[in-house]
């Protein structure tokens, strides 16, 4: 048996290819969107995609099942779990050809075979209600028992799959309850597997799908029973588990619920990557301060990009931070732009089109913006400071404090009258801060604060960047703050 996990390191998220070398054929599971990579790594092992199969309907990424059932006339298994609103509804179209999709629904049990390996559905909901795990027996290697599980969003390594967004990502109310409940009824048939049976989840370390994720790509169900603290409070009780599992979960990036949405309904097809095309100077003047297109300066140096940048950007760094703050400040349809390196545009255009922002139109690297700049173009700052400075200026009446790190951080330990909305968030918040105050915008370590003062900077609010570590704040001025309230 051939058996490879793909790894997209931005979206901490795990895709599998699992072939059968003396068939030559091939399963894909929880594919995203840009598929060719994955038709390479199976043409480099010679073997061939024949089918693919989903664990769930994903909020976190564009999945790539139909531009690979429109590519390569695959067979597709998807799940029949679940209510009526949790259905793939896509499949029961036409393809572009006018044929009829290739697929199979499968409920609870149900099994299918690639080559000499068997696949077999469990349902294991809570996580969202169609959710499918599948136990894979190599039947060519002399097994007759299932090797490991792909457990998509059910546990992880260190963890299981929140069970909120159906609520706080696709806004269906009276959701997180009963999700919980359901999940820890998954659990509890987790623990009744063997423990040498291998795990391999979709999701690793950095992922908003769980709130304790592991950077261990891969575990056991007895590693997982024994040290998985989300297990744990399974083993405690179901309303020890609830109250566990819902605690502390992130705000989900705004980018997850247009996710589910077209996960269900059908992904747009893709087709070739887009590709932008260098600008000129002059190109990339005429988008300063402009309200119709989205730049996103992705340059790492967070302080450059306040002491000078194009009016009007975000600023959203390549790095594991880029498809988070991309999906949660750029409008779907809205014509992007890149200040970039030109050596890393097509890893761009390739996070992007994981989260469907495909109009990418145009891209200038630093120095480009740098020659710009020099010539006169408009350059726009945010005023820097420290934590020291910020706790001098916190209580003048024209200052206030934003906090954008998550809920759980803030109520753990914060800024006296700072006000609170979790970066991923803030576009559709913004309007409940006034803008006759200077926001004075920090977060732990700098990080997430950068982004979100480039998007208030964006809607016309006034902002000072606060780049500094949260725990000095609490070390200098944290005790002195509770002695005077005390």
């Amino acid at each position: 048996m051939f058996f490879r996990q793909i790894f997209d390191e931005k979206l901490a998220q795990y895709a599998y290819l699992v072939g059968c070398q003396q068939t030559g054929e091939a399963l894909l599971i929880d594919p995203e969107r840009d598929v060719d990579r994955y038709v390479e790594l199976a043409e480099r092992e010679e073997l061939r995609i024949v089918a693919v199969t989903e664990t769930h309907i994903h909020a976190d990424f564009l999945s790539g099942t139909r531009e690979l059932a429109e590519r390569l006339n695959v067979k597709l298994y998807l799940s029949d779990e679940g209510d009526a609103d949790w259905k793939y509804e896509w499949v029961k179209q036409k393809k572009q050809d006018g044929a009829a999709y290739d697929y199979v629904l499968l409920n609870d049990g149900d099994t299918f075979s690639i080559g000499n390996i068997e696949v077999k559905a469990v349902h294991t909901p809570g996580h969202t209600p169609e959710h499918l795990s599948f136990l894979i027996t190599d039947y060519g290697g002399g097994a007759d028992e299932p090797m490991g599980m792909i457990t998509g969003d059910f546990v992880f390594v260190g963890d299981v799959g929140r069970p909120d967004l159906l609520e706080s990502a696709a806004g269906i109310q009276g959701m997180m309850e009963p999700s919980a409940r359901t999940l820890y009824d998954s659990v509890q048939g987790f623990l009744q597997l063997p423990d040498y049976l291998q795990v391999w989840p979709a999701h690793g370390a950095g992922s908003a799908c769980g709130k304790a994720i592991g950077a261990v790509p891969e575990s056991t169900v007895g590693y997982e029973k024994r040290f998985n603290a989300s297990i744990d409070a399974a083993k405690r009780g179901e309303d020890v588990f609830v109250e566990y599992i819902l605690e502390g979960q992130p705000e989900p990036p705004l980018y997850f619920a247009r996710m589910k949405r077209h996960n269900k309904l059908g992904a747009k097809l893709l087709g070739a990557l887009p590709q932008p095309h260098r600008l000129t100077v002059q190109e990339l003047g005429a988008l300063a301060g402009r309200w119709d297109v989205a730049v996103l300066d992705t340059r790492l140096d967070r302080s450059a990009f306040m002491a000078g940048h194009l009016p009007g950007s975000l600023y959203a760094p390549m790095d594991k931070t880029f498809n988070t703050i991309a999906g949660s400040y750029v409008e779907e349809d809205s014509p992007i732009y890149l200040i970039i390196e030109a050596e890393r545009v097509e890893e761009a255009v390739r996070d992007l089109v994981r989260i469907g922002l495909d109009h990418v139109v145009g891209y200038a690297t630093p120095e480009m913006l740098a020659r710009y700049h020099e010539q006169g173009g408009e350059r726009a700052m945010i005023p820097e400071i420290g934590i020291e400075e910020m706790e001098a200026r916190r209580g003048q009446d024209a200052m206030a404090v934003l906090d954008v790190r998550r809920l759980a951080e803030y109520q753990g330990a914060r800024v006296p009258e700072a006000f609170n909305i979790a970066h991923t968030r803030l576009l559709v918040r913004k309007e409940e801060l006034p803008k006759d105050k200077v926001w004075l915008v920090h977060c732990r370590t700098g990080s997430r604060a950068a982004a979100a003062s480039a998007l208030l900077a964006r809607f016309g609010y006034h902002v000072q960047y606060v780049n500094g570590l949260f725990e000095d704040w609490v070390a200098d001025y944290g005790a002195a703050v509770e002695e005077s309230v005390g």
